[in-house]
């Protein structure tokens, strides 16, 4: 029985990473996360440590163990080591070290007992999140502002819904989230995290200019650590689950539109993550079993496809598919394993993306979601369209400025045991159903179900070989949520430095004039009078000599005010004035 919270195995392997010789910092990383995994290895159901008094009545809980903790930091172990043996050929330190801290950060979030200590590891892993993006390719600064930004204000909801949470409950364990204004604010903040439309918008841009490595660590452990929360607070929530099918179609529409590799990969992470988000608003036994199955199964597949993509990026220098072709020939294992990845993410049988997806399609129908049902089952189809084209453009079309090979060894290494997990777990899924939090008795290999869907994905190949002539290169990508906060920003800013600074100009000028006029006309009120009256009857006079005289006159008033001319002024202009004053007066006091 291990009690040592694996978060520290990972913190203290990085702390030591800058002490160590270059030439062993790789194989101590290897080491470090081969550590982590025999640690969780060897945790049983309801261990917990000794808790740690923050302050009187605040206690914080580092290591909480059961069915959903251990599953999920399984994965997160396992798939850290391969992330490793395939980032052998990233040797900056500070790189080296955000990739560790990512880890501890999601182990920290994922054995948490309480939400404060949960909150602490939820910053902590945007910061390495930063780091991973910041250490990218052209674009990657302004990327990682904004996703600090965005990541900023989700902690602020995610705060403030823990908060409510304690006010309500008088507890900071962490459990189902308090009906009300707490549910709605972890909904806010979690959901940031997870990508929820249209929250989402951080997503594209950060995993497509992050570095290759940066890429594969960022798909394991954001989004995945939230579908984890939204387990623990919101199982059941019926608004969670259509914004789970939302993701579904909306990042699948998104993903077949994209020429750069990443960005394609990133939209189906939404669209995936959708899957898992539906299945936790579901909340039935069959479905969280499928969300958390589902979390397992994709952080397999789309690692290894951000590892395909990489080991692309990484051979030819190029990110869009368009600049691609014929690589199949000259990366031949990479296209194998491109292929099985392929496969896993759209559910073909065999592969262990159709297992959980079979258990959140099967939930989806025993609880009558006829609706949910169908879209899923559109989101597998439009996935596995997504995935011909990519290998259709990468690996199949001939393109013959091209010549290039498989990536360095330790690359393939981490992509075949990578690509081996996706088929043993699609032949043995009780393997993964062993460690799932409640048994599972769904029948994943009905044989009407394996049929469907070899049905369906055969028409969907032959309508593609048939209308193959007449498919065109999509010209027009509609703007995504980034866009639209972008022209917000920027109308913000225009606001700020030109419309109001413009506005509050008029408004001091018209106050001086006001001021100016007050002051002019109390000097002598009743000759300001008889000249206005003299300004405004002036254009009104249509007699020439008339008005020739209007005009001397008018003249000879200003030049003397305010010094009254004698016998000037009509001394009824002074009774009128006072007439006037005392009616708005008793008019003003009648009123109210």
């Amino acid at each position: 029985m291990i009690a040592i919270p694996p978060f520290l195995i990972y913190i203290i392997g990085a702390a030591l990473l800058p002490l160590l010789p270059k030439r062993v910092r790789h194989e101590w990383m290897l080491f470090v996360t081969i550590a982590g995994l025999a640690a969780i290895s060897l945790q049983e159901y309801g261990m917990v440590v000794p808790v740690l008094q923050l302050l009187p009545g605040i206690e914080l809980s580092l290591l909480s163990v059961d069915g959903l903790s251990r599953v999920v930091g399984y994965i997160f172990a396992g798939i850290s080591v391969l992330a490793v043996i395939y980032s052998s050929q990233e040797e900056r330190i500070s790189h080296q070290m955000a990739l560790l801290v990512q880890v501890a950060s999601g182990m920290g979030i994922v054995y948490a007992g309480d939400f404060i200590t949960l909150f602490i590891f939820w910053e902590l892993l945007a910061l390495s999140s930063l780091a991973l993006i910041w250490h990218g390719y052209e674009g990657s600064q302004g990327a990682g502002y904004r996703y600090a930004l965005m990541h900023i204000l989700g902690g602020v909801f995610l705060l403030a819904a823990i908060a409510v949470q304690f006010a309500e409950t008088g507890s900071l364990q962490i459990g189902l989230a308090a009906p009300g204004t707490a549910a709605l604010l972890f909904i806010i903040g979690i959901g940031m995290n997870a990508a929820i439309i249209p929250l989402h918008a951080w997503l594209p841009e950060s995993y497509s200019k992050a570095s290759i490595v940066g890429s594969v660590i960022l798909c394991i452990f954001t989004t995945k650590a939230a579908v984890y929360l939204l387990a623990r607070t919101l199982p059941g929530s019926e608004a969670v689950m259509y914004l789970g099918a939302i993701m579904v179609v909306y990042g699948l529409v998104f993903a077949i539109l994209q020429d750069d590799m990443r960005m394609l990969l990133s939209y189906h992470v939404i669209s995936q993550v959708g899957y898992m988000v539906a299945a936790v608003g579901i909340g039935t036994t069959l479905a969280l079993n499928g969300g958390i199955a589902h979390l397992f199964n994709h952080i397999l597949y789309k690692a290894l496809l951000f590892m395909v993509v990489g080991a692309i990026i990484y051979q030819t220098g190029r990110h869009r598919l368009s600049e691609l072709g014929g690589l199949g020939k000259q990366m031949p294992i990479t296209f194998y394993v491109s292929l099985i990845a392929s496969a896993a993410i759209a559910g073909v049988p065999g592969f262990n993306g159709y297992v959980s997806k079979e258990m959140i399609v099967g939930a989806a129908a025993e609880s009558g979601l006829l609706t949910l049902e169908l879209l899923l089952l559109i989101g597998s189809i439009g996935t596995f369209l997504s995935f011909v084209k990519l290998n259709y453009y990468a690996f199949i079309r001939e393109k013959l400025d091209l010549i290039t090979r498989d990536p360095p060894v330790p690359m393939l290494i981490a992509m075949v045991m990578t690509a081996s997990a996706c088929v043993i777990y699609g032949v043995y899924p009780w393997i993964l159903f062993s460690i799932l939090p409640y048994p599972v008795t769904h029948d994943i290999f009905s044989i009407s179900h394996i049929l469907e869907m070899i049905l369906i994905f055969a028409a969907v190949l032959l309508n593609l070989w048939i209308v193959r002539s007449m498919i065109q290169k999509p010209t027009y990508i509609p703007p995504d949520m980034m866009d639209l906060y972008r022209a917000g920003g920027r109308g913000v800013l225009y606001l700020s430095h030109t419309l109001l600074p413009s506005l509050q100009n008029i408004i001091s000028v018209s106050l001086d004039w006001c001021v100016d006029g007050a002051s002019w006309l109390s000097k002598n009120p009743v000759m300001a009078v008889d000249i206005l009256s003299y300004v405004i009857s002036v254009p009104l006079s249509f007699n020439p000599e008339r008005r020739r005289e209007k005009e001397i006159r008018l003249s000879i008033l200003i030049n003397t005010y305010p010094q009254a001319i004698p016998q000037s002024t009509n001394a009824g202009y002074g009774i009128f004035l006072v007439a006037a004053i005392a009616f708005a007066y008793f008019l003003m006091v009648f009123l109210f």
